[in-house]
């Protein structure tokens, strides 16, 4: 596979930034802040469409960023690292535990389009007559259509956060027309958010919709600058497999060199290629069992 060469990294700065006043927090009525959230999720929807933003990277990282904030209001202790570790170390026939299947769970659902399959795939232990029943349930406006969405599932299972948040973010994405789920509810949202209901509850969505489209947005742009310096370092890599290596960097959240198209040695080296280079970072901070992401 071949880059282009890309001048004057450093200086890659072309994405829109987010106004100020949409992160505005004098907004306290309902009609204010859904106007802002709007204004927010225009604007990621913008982002979204530059060819710049490697898409696939940044649902993978806010899926896990969706993942560790699911397993924080289960009141787990796991954070990114142990999550990478849970998913991207797993042997055959071993089992990822609560927080890695949550983790899988927004992987899947982030890396398919969207649909009733895709989500019923992501989410295996439920019905898919009950997936479908619970989607179908919101209507309206977008965010009013995920907060419909996430209140019917919780009210009838207070304890599927996972599902609830999962399935209000598909409603999200299809209503705003995205081919994609883009992660963003659960990581805005606090445990006492999910006890709320009718237009408290929409409240609470437009308020973490503002920060989390923030944050989302500051993401694209910043794997936007490390994806465009990784496709500028890859043609001085010799290694036979290189660009195949590369174009999983660009897709993928993290990466152990056991999973790169080169031999064990090979791909150890590239990594550590990558690293000197500033292209890649190691995760870890270990000395064994790596991983590497941009």
């Amino acid at each position: 596979m071949t880059f282009a060469r890309h001048g004057h990294i450093d200086d890659l700065d072309t994405l829109p930034r987010m106004p100020a006043w949409v992160t505005s927090p004098r907004a306290e009525t309902l009609e204010d802040v859904a106007f802002l959230s709007g204004a927010a999720l225009g604007h990621l929807h913008l982002v979204l469409g530059r060819e710049e933003v490697p898409q696939t990277l940044l649902r993978e990282r806010l899926a896990l960023r969706a993942a560790e904030a699911c397993v924080t209001l289960s009141g787990r202790s796991e954070r990114a690292g142990e999550l990478r570790d849970a998913v991207h170390l797993l042997r055959p026939g071993d089992l990822p535990g609560p927080a890695g299947e949550t983790y899988l769970a927004w992987r899947r659902v982030t890396e398919r389009s969207m649909s009733i399959k895709a989500l019923g795939r992501a989410l295996p232990s439920l019905d898919p007559r009950q997936i479908t029943e619970w989607f179908d349930a919101g209507s309206g406006a977008p965010v009013s259509r995920a907060a419909m969405v996430l209140e019917a599932v919780l009210t009838e299972a207070p304890r599927a956060e996972v599902p609830a948040l999962v399935l209000a973010d598909a409603a999200l994405a299809q209503a705003l027309g995205w081919e994609h789920v883009v992660p963003l509810l659960a990581a805005g949202l606090k445990r006492t958010d999910l006890r709320k209901r009718g237009d408290d509850l929409r409240l609470a969505c437009h308020r973490a919709l503002i920060s989390s489209t923030r944050e989302a947005v500051r993401l694209a742009a910043d794997l936007a600058r490390r994806a465009a310096h990784l496709k500028a370092v890859a043609p001085k890599l010799r290694a036979k497999g290189a660009g195949e290596a590369v174009e999983m960097f660009l897709t993928r959240d993290a990466v152990a060199p056991s999973a790169l198209p080169l031999p064990d040695r090979a791909a150890r080296r590239l990594c550590d290629r990558l690293v000197d280079l500033g292209a890649v970072r190691e995760l870890t901070g270990r000395d064994t069992f790596r991983l590497y992401g941009v």
